[in-house]
């Protein structure tokens, strides 16, 4: 199948030259692009696009809050945020408001197909080490106070708590099960029970859990 992608930011050049690289790949299109916030939220609404690439930074409506309102209005659609990552202060905002990974601007073309792929498949790139030094960077700024364990999270084995407080340390399957000497797939499946267990929709949402839950400390 085709992933279908929709491109946000401001910058029209930045958009031709996404488009230009992306629309020469196998399998991957661009079917739409939007210049603000409102017109990427609009386009999602009509085209259904797979992946959105979200600049963070636009007028009007940012890629934040457009972020918040596309992924509450359509849980299947991932946004790759868009970030210069030296400027950029509100990526630990644009986690919580539902992206599931990050674009870096001077990025390697290939590594941005390969970003939009992962996620277009349903998993979250926290694990790589770029989007690693953006939760290390600014997951603190402000520092976010944890709150109460979720009632789901009293439901999760004490393995799976040390599990999910390995992946809030952006640890990638084959790390968890170095560090807890079991397989790739069990890790694998305790992945997958947890977002399960606490209703994540993919690994990001579990990094956020865990900071929330005050397992894991900026």
């Amino acid at each position: 199948m085709t992933i279908r992608v929709a491109l946000a930011d401001d910058q029209p050049l930045v958009r031709a030259g996404l488009r230009m690289v992306i629309d020469a790949t196998p399998g991957i299109e661009v079917i739409g692009e939007a210049g603000t916030g409102t017109q990427v939220v609009r386009l999602v609404r009509e085209l259904r696009p797979d992946v959105v690439v979200m600049d963070i930074r636009m007028p009007g409506m940012d890629g934040i809050e457009a972020t918040q309102m596309i992924t509450a209005e359509s849980p299947a659609a991932r946004v790759l945020m868009l970030t210069t990552f030296d400027d950029d202060s509100n990526v630990y905002a644009s986690l919580r408001a539902g992206a599931s990974g990050f674009l870096v601007k001077d990025m390697a073309l290939d590594d941005i197909l390969s970003a939009i792929r992962v996620v277009a498949s349903g998993d979250g790139l926290i694990a790589p080490s770029v989007t690693r030094r953006l939760i290390e960077e600014f997951a603190g700024r402000p520092e976010p106070v944890p709150a109460p364990p979720p009632r789901e999270l009293a439901a999760i084995t004490g393995r799976e708590r040390e599990v999910l407080t390995l992946v809030g340390r952006g640890m990638s399957n084959a790390e968890l099960a170095a560090r807890l000497h079991i397989s790739p797939g069990t890790a694998k499946a305790h992945v997958a029970s947890l977002r399960s267990k606490l209703g994540a929709r993919d690994r990001v949402q579990l990094v956020i859990i865990a900071y929330e839950a005050g397992l894991v400390s900026p």
